[in-house]
């Protein structure tokens, strides 16, 4: 099958780099210190000066370096820079991020057809992380992501031609990203260091995110300068705010194997609240990352009835992903994401794929990146069956180009000056609703950490 053509792909892809690169790894030295440095939780900071290279252990193993974690608990290449503020302390150590976008979003800038629509608003997330030792094995860590999408871009979501999922006042949302929940991460995890290279971990979220999908896309080094959510989040990474969440893993050197047990259902419309706890669903990964630029996975999940405006249906969710990251400097990089993802509904009997593949080339303060993504959707998913009574499918594409400035620095804060567009590109018995190639546009302010500088040590 095709899907499986693209997982040996995506794999291979990454793996053929690794013997070279792994070599590597590890080998990072501490630089000469001027001042007294102390440690603490795999942490090397220089007492004096606040801007010395600093590095941190995983939440989720002694051996790895926290660049290696992805959303949830998901990886990405230890060679991924970091954007938050460290707040050390004698036993535990914190870190903070966010990201806000104020920004002018026009979905159809030329109104070539009539679905497109405009908006001002400020997609935004905010999170905090803080973790300690416990003896000589053991590693707790809590989570915590909060977004105030509910406030700042409303109950109803924000504009985005031919994106689906979730509902709002009984009606499917087409054509419009819905929010997050206010609370979008409460998660607890421990590990233990079972043996020489291998962890045993268990986390557990009201809300978190399942081992199911790439890390989620507003935490991909390649997707973070891009305010939008992805066509295909809802074949790809959604599951990422699921309220009731426990996961087993296992880790031995380089890869990880985890299943996870969660709630099917997405977050419904009253986004202030916590969802009721089911565990009716379940999911598979397994990570590997073969060298320190790059972090390879596929999964699987079987997730029951996610959408409440289609109680009956289940669905089926596959994923692989491949992302690459490498660093052309202290402040510079080139980072990549490419992950293929489908739903097999239950329903209908229905498999419909997506494909993403976005870059981000950050050269000190300027960054120019790029999104293309290909997504399969039908009739009933766009809310069209009235229209098209024999529920045909529909090959969307998508093409996004960006570029920001960094403007100013303040207190390790960012403030960000960015534009985009988009192109999409309308499947021909559609065009007359939406146009043959509706042009979004959108310029921002963007509000984040500033790239925090890093080493990568291991506390053996």
């Amino acid at each position: 099958m095709k899907t499986y053509y693209i997982v040996i792909i995506i794999i291979v892809f990454g793996v053929k780099t690794s013997l070279a690169q792994k070599m590597n790894m590890g080998n990072d030295t501490a630089k000469n210190a001027k001042h007294h440095t102390h440690h603490m939780n795999g942490v090397e900071m220089d007492d004096m000066d606040m801007s010395e290279p600093m590095t941190m252990n995983s939440q989720f193993s002694l051996d790895l370096p926290m660049n290696r974690d992805g959303s949830g608990t998901s990886w990405v290449p230890d060679e991924s820079p970091m954007y938050a503020y460290m707040i050390p302390g004698k036993k535990w150590m914190t870190m903070i991020h966010g990201d806000f976008f104020a920004r002018y979003n026009n979905q159809d800038l030329f109104k070539s057809g009539s679905r497109g629509s405009h908006k001002f608003d400020v997609p935004n997330m905010f999170m905090a992380m803080t973790q300690t030792k416990i003896g000589s094995n053991g590693l707790f860590a809590i989570n915590t992501m909060f977004s105030f999408d509910p406030f700042l871009v409303g109950a109803g979501g924000y504009p985005l031609l031919y994106q689906t999922g979730e509902s709002y006042h009984g009606q499917k949302l087409v054509d419009r990203q819905h929010p997050h929940d206010l609370f979008a991460e409460l998660s607890v995890a421990y590990t233990h260091r079972v043996a020489k290279n291998a962890d045993l971990s268990f986390s557990f979220g009201y809300p978190g995110e399942p081992a199911l999908g790439p890390p989620v896309f507003m935490h991909r080094l390649s997707a973070m300068n891009n305010p939008d959510a992805p066509l295909g989040h809802h074949y790809q990474d959604a599951t990422h705010i699921a309220f009731g969440v426990a996961t087993l893993g296992f880790r031995y050197k380089d890869i990880k194997l985890e299943g996870s047990t969660f709630t099917g259902r997405e977050p419904d419309e009253f986004r202030y609240n916590f969802d009721k706890m089911k565990f009716d669903s379940y999911s598979l990964r397994l990570s590997y990352n073969p060298s320190k630029e790059w972090a390879l996975q596929v999964s699987n999940g079987w997730i029951h009835s996610p959408e409440v405006a289609e109680p009956q249906q289940n669905i089926g969710r596959f994923t692989a992903s491949a992302i690459h990251t490498k660093m052309m400097g202290d402040d510079s990089y080139i980072s990549t994401t490419l992950v293929y993802g489908q739903n097999h509904y239950s329903d209908n009997g229905k498999t419909q794929p997506s494909i993403l593949l976005e870059n981000s080339l950050q050269l000190h303060k300027t960054a120019v990146y790029g999104r293309y993504e290909f997504v399969q959707k039908d009739a009933e998913e766009l809310d069209m069956v009235g229209a098209f009574p024999t529920n045909p499918n529909f090959n969307i594409n998508a093409i996004t180009l960006g570029t920001n400035r960094i403007l100013g620095t303040v207190k390790k804060t960012d403030l960000t000056g960015g534009i985009q567009g988009t192109l999409n590109i309308s499947p021909s018995v559609l065009k007359s609703l939406y146009g043959s190639a509706p042009l979004g546009f959108e310029v921002y302010l963007r509000i984040c950490p500033a790239l925090m500088k890093m080493k990568h040590k291991m506390d053996m």
